[in-house]
């Protein structure tokens, strides 16, 4: 019985499991947008560094919001630019993800917040 109860747990264990670090434990430092002319649509480079600043490894998501200039957003799309690996307290990891968006003329700001944070 003992058995089957911890193959229970195990299975229903989550893969990642939220971090003692939260949102506020990370920053995002030189984040840019540039737009960049090519054959056919602008492309963007979203380039940013994330800096995970908890005492303890941890990963974060980044979401970026474009927004036109009455501050509607018009795309928001997330990532995580350490993929599936933790960030060490301290060290940061660089990232652009201008290549999950779209270009449409109406797009004029840009904002990046830290939206979740986990443990692998």
């Amino acid at each position: 019985m003992k058995i089957a109860a911890i193959a229970a747990l195990l299975f229903l264990a989550p893969v990642a499991a939220n971090a003692a670090c939260a949102a506020k434990d990370f920053t995002v430092d030189g984040f840019a947008v540039k737009l960049v002319a090519g054959a056919g649509q602008p492309r963007f480079n979203m380039k940013g560094q994330l800096v995970n600043k908890c005492p303890e490894a941890a990963a974060a998501q980044v979401k970026i919001e474009a927004k036109d200039a009455a501050g509607n957003v018009l795309q928001t799309k997330q990532g995580w630019p350490a993929g599936t690996s933790n960030i060490a307290p301290g060290q940061s990891v660089d990232f652009d993800l201008g290549r999950l968006f779209r270009y449409q003329s109406e797009m004029a700001n840009y904002t990046v917040t830290v939206s979740d944070v986990r443990t692998w």
